[in-house]
């Protein structure tokens, strides 16, 4: 079985417009949030939206994608890629929820009203499938898949990504997630009574809800043996990939945490690893009543109460489809710097989650990093990476651990 590991990373969301700038603002405990610009609205809910869009990926109409498409360009600069991939097995796996169709209401109202409407929206529908066009601009001519999975979309196109690679279905894949800001989730997300009229506050015993945001994250995952043959030394390894439904509600996560619970075990299971391994969790965190209990508390269970655990919602908002994506490229960044932010907006522990967050920037052992992600529908995703300077396997890390 190939070894995967990450050798690129792209990241624009409104924590930065690539990673050192993300970084940066992570390390400055920077929240860059504020009202809604992008589309005319009542709702004074508080957002984070990405301020500049650099313009030689700015789609009129499709911002979803021009959000990808950045991240990609990002991912595969770092790769040390080419722009045309023509001559690689590449794979394009991309997540989102509604990707760059939602840009389409003023066609639905002009055609309820009127019955006629500008085909141009009909246009965008068709070209804003983000994996066909990602793999149509960079010319990867392996496969290419949107995945539509609610908020765990981009982790599980990530997990994809990995399962191809296993299976020798490509050399190389871009993955990851992006989203946009957009009056339908902001109404929905509003209507459902689970937005805060403040900025968020993962885990806090005060929270009252999210702030949407948007974005992209890309990883750039590849056989190991291809990447050195590149000349690239590994950023990271893909270690492992959970996946586990509730099947108990449309919204809101089983109360115990059961689907959670098993995707992260599962996960440990294919990274071969025990909870002792774990450095740290970058937890989904959204702050919302519901998901931060059931998450807190199933976190504590298995890995105990001290394990390090953040939430980086408070400085990029939840980003939807794009959420898996930029928390898996943040997991991977956190192993490379050795340290993780501070869970910005925590301040008061919750009794009635076992666990509290790191309230400041925090050091951590170059060892194995958790992203969790959690979903409408009752999905869970678990995505586990190691740093770069140890085996993927837990005997080399504990012995890279303890020889460090």
């Amino acid at each position: 079985m190939k070894k995967a590991v990450v050798s690129g990373i792209g990241v624009i969301s409104a924590a930065g417009k690539d990673l050192p700038e993300t970084l940066d603002t992570f390390a400055q405990g920077k929240r860059n949030a504020g009202p809604v610009s992008l589309f005319p609205t009542l709702l004074t809910y508080p957002v984070f939206e990405v301020r500049d869009i650099p313009p030689q990926w700015h789609k009129e109409g499709m911002r979803t994608l021009s959000l990808a498409l950045c991240a990609v360009a990002q991912a595969l600069g770092d790769a040390g890629l080419p722009d045309d991939l023509s001559s690689l097995k590449v794979g394009v796996c991309l997540g989102t929820t509604v990707a760059s169709q939602l840009n389409d209401l003023e066609f639905y109202r002009s055609f309820r009203n009127s019955g006629q409407a500008p085909m141009g929206a009909v246009d965008r529908f068709l070209r804003g499938n983000l994996a066909q066009a990602a793999a149509h601009t960079f010319k990867a001519e392996g496969p290419a898949l949107t995945v539509v999975n609610a908020c765990s979309s981009g982790a599980d196109a990530i997990g994809i990504s990995l399962s191809w690679l296993k299976q020798g279905i490509c050399d190389l894949a871009i993955a990851g997630g992006a989203d946009e800001l957009n009056h339908v989730p902001l109404c929905g997300f509003g209507s459902l009574g689970i937005v805060s009229e403040s900025l968020c506050a993962p885990f806090d015993r005060n929270r009252s809800g999210l702030n949407l945001g948007e974005g992209a994250g890309v990883l750039i995952i590849e056989a190991e043996d291809i990447c050195r043959q590149r000349g690239k030394a590994p950023l990271a390894y893909l270690a492992g990939y959970g996946i586990a439904a509730d099947a108990y509600h449309l919204t809101a996560p089983h109360p115990e945490g059961k689907g959670l619970e098993a995707a992260v075990r599962q996960a440990m299971a294919s990274a071969n690893i025990t909870p002792d391994d774990v450095s740290f969790v970058n937890a989904h965190g959204t702050a919302t009543p519901d998901n931060d209990k059931v998450e807190g508390t199933v976190l504590a269970r298995i890995f105990g109460p001290d394990v390090k655990v953040l939430s980086t919602k408070g400085y990029t908002g939840h980003t939807l489809g794009a959420a898996g994506g930029l928390e898996a490229a943040f997991t991977v960044a956190a192993l490379r710097e050795g340290w993780i932010p501070a869970s910005i907006g925590f301040v008061h522990q919750d009794t009635e989650i076992p666990l509290a967050p790191v309230a400041v920037k925090t050091p951590i052992e170059k060892g194995y990093g958790v992203s969790t992600s959690l979903a409408f529908g009752g999905n869970n995703t678990a995505l586990i990476f190691s740093a770069a300077g140890c085996s993927v396997r837990s005997s080399s890390f504990r012995k890279c651990r303890d020889t460090a």
